[in-house]
């Protein structure tokens, strides 16, 4: 993997950490609440061993956890869930009449969170709706979920092996694999009794994947090569290969045949219909999956409508750029897929092409770094990393995302971008995808909240997809405001594009769910309105069918940050950085935050 690293400089070391405002006398029962938070958080911890990895908590007492994998099993599923009515009737218990206001926020988040999981894990009986979050897929295995895609890539990019123990802890997750992989098959098997699983375009990719990670030696798979490098990276003795060789041949490639197997019977009876309306309550399952993810209530009608109000509002302002740059003929979408073919504008599709457009993410990153505090009065302390996305998964991954750094300061936030094609990553989109999926966008906002003090460690880590992508949006045109594309209006048109694709995937994903648009009708939409390529439009839409509603919560949050920091504005008291301060109260449903801006900037 090409990696290129930015070390957060002495810019940041200038600035104060985040705090919440004026905090209130504690409430009698904020004492009781957090303490049940904590509970929560823990006991969750201790059942989510990845998770602990993932954050750096996998020490101490909790150390034996770097040897398991989380349980993908219908018991574990089970025991997730009852666990959750209990927490939730213990939540109910406590009067909010006796907490402070910081307080409340942290229970009205929480009773949201595990109501919702509650209500679609009891509604909604297949796919990942309830372990997922704010992100749900009513497929157990697709091209972006299952074990046989997510623990190789979890081994790789988050396992530290720094010792003995930590190489033997290795090989027992490796042990641990062939169990998830077959409680996958075994959910899948009854999901598809129901009539939940991917149709066959999804799973086409599905088996391109598997057969990636399965036809090859497996001294030459991510397994065990990861394993080898990091083992000479800590001067260990390289006998334990040998071990990881023969588990990944002899139990985790036979657990990938009968995956293998399953997902091709699959393909056989699979149908092309793109959208979830027909699964078991399927438009149902919609509505309640956007919600999710958005964390507001909109029927598939009104998300159709926003969507294309969005995307000719949008088309208006790029057309005229692009005319004041002598691009006048053809419809705009003609005009940025020209645009996109320009020699100019493409890094070579070659590792000296990957690794010059590396190189240029940091540097964007860097150049965000010294702008950041005009308008923020915190920076996070950890640094964040751009790598790209390991091509085992690169044929099935998103564009770009982003994974937190750890709390123990062991790894830093990874911005990942996929470079399967350079061409899908043309120059003038690249700076606003940086400032979405790093600074001011993701690790900004994610590691607020994870390096704040002041709330509960379960909340740190709370996801609700409309607060957090609407942020990474916001985070787009406040790149713009500061100046960043001053003199530069074909980067212009990159920020107005990416505003423009989540305008569109408002449309396409209402289009495909709600109104039954096939996965044809929905790429041909997508590229005549966003001039993206086809290759990455395809993969957008792929991802829209197996994540329904997700799509919306980036336009409609970033709609919600938009109307709130305008509202605010009114206060003669605003500034943008006490505005901005707001993300040290972590992740909530834009209802939530809609009532925490209001209460600090009503106009008196």
């Amino acid at each position: 993997m090409e990696r290129r690293t930015f070390v957060l400089g002495a810019a940041a070391a200038t600035i104060a950490p985040m705090r919440l405002a004026a905090a209130p006398t504690a409430g009698a029962g904020d004492k009781a609440l957090h303490e049940l938070l904590d509970r929560i958080f823990h006991v969750r911890l201790d059942e989510e061993p990845e998770s602990a990895t993932n954050l750096g908590l996998d020490t101490g007492r909790r150390a034996p956890l770097k040897a398991r994998l989380d349980d993908l099993s219908g018991a574990a599923s089970a025991r997730r869930l009852a666990r959750a009515k209990a927490d939730l009737a213990a939540l109910r218990r406590i009067d909010v009449a006796t907490l402070s206001r910081f307080a409340r926020i942290d229970h009205e988040v929480m009773a949201y969170q595990l109501d919702r999981a509650i209500t679609g894990a009891e509604r909604f009986p297949y796919g990942g709706g309830f372990s997922r979050g704010s992100i749900w897929s009513p497929y157990v295995l697709s091209q972006l979920s299952g074990a046989y895609r997510d623990v190789p890539d979890f081994l790789d990019a988050q396992v530290r092996v720094r010792d003995a123990v930590e190489a033997d802890a290795y090989l027992s997750r490796l042990e641990a694999f062939p169990k998830a992989i077959d409680d996958n098959n075994e959910q899948q098997r009854g999901d598809a009794a129901k009539g939940a699983f991917a149709p066959d375009y999804i799973l086409d990719t599905t088996l391109r994947l598997l057969a990636a990670a399965r036809d090859v030696p497996a001294e030459q798979s991510v397994m065990v090569a990861s394993f080898a490098r990091k083992l000479a990276e800590a001067g260990l003795p390289a006998g334990r290969v040998a071990r990881a060789t023969a588990i990944v041949e002899q139990k985790v490639f036979p657990a990938l045949d009968r995956q293998r197997a399953l997902v091709t019977e699959l393909r056989g009876r699979a149908v092309h219909d793109a959208g979830c309306w027909r699964l078991p309550d399927g438009e149902a399952y919609y509505a309640a999956a956007a919600e999710a993810a958005t964390t507001v209530r909109m029927s598939g009608d009104e998300i159709h409508r926003l969507g294309l109000e969005q995307v000719a509002e949008l088309g208006g302002r790029i057309d005229a750029i692009l005319k004041a740059q002598g691009m006048s003929q053809g419809t705009v979408g003609e005009r940025l897929i020209e645009l996109n073919k320009r020699p100019d504008q493409l890094y070579a599709n070659t590792d000296e092409g990957r690794a010059a457009l590396l190189a240029q993410l940091n540097r964007q990153i860097e150049a965000m770094y010294r702008r950041l505090p005009e308008v923020f009065a915190t920076l996070p302390k950890a640094p964040v990393e751009v790598r790209r996305v390991p091509p085992s998964i690169q044929a099935g991954a998103p564009g770009g995302y982003y994974e937190a750094a750890t709390l123990d300061g062991s790894r830093p936030g990874i911005y990942y971008i996929n470079l399967r094609d350079t061409f899908d990553r043309p120059k003038f989109g690249l700076a606003t995808l940086t400032h979405h999926e790093a600074v001011p966008g993701h690790h900004l906002q994610v590691m607020a909240a994870l390096e704040s003090p002041e709330i509960p460690l379960v909340r740190r880590r709370a996801g609700f997809s409309g607060y957090s992508e609407g942020w990474a949006l916001y985070s787009e045109q406040l790149a713009d405001e500061l100046g960043m594309f001053e003199g530069d209006p074909l980067g212009q048109v990159g920020y107005l594009q990416s505003l423009l694709f989540r305008a569109t995937r408002l449309v396409v994903d209402s289009g495909m769910h709600a109104k039954r648009w096939s996965r044809e009708k929905a790429t041909d939409y997508f590229m005549a309105a966003t001039g993206i390529a086809r290759g990455r439009s395809q993969g957008e839409i792929d991802r829209y069918t197996v994540w329904p509603g997700q799509a919306c919560s980036y336009k409609i949050g970033h709609t919600a940050w938009v109307r709130l920091r305008d509202e605010a504005k009114k206060n003669p008291a605003f500034t943008l950085k006490e505005f901005h301060a707001v993300l040290a109260y972590g992740s909530m449903p834009l209802a939530v935050l809609e009532k925490v801006v209001r209460e600090r900037w009503a106009v008196r």
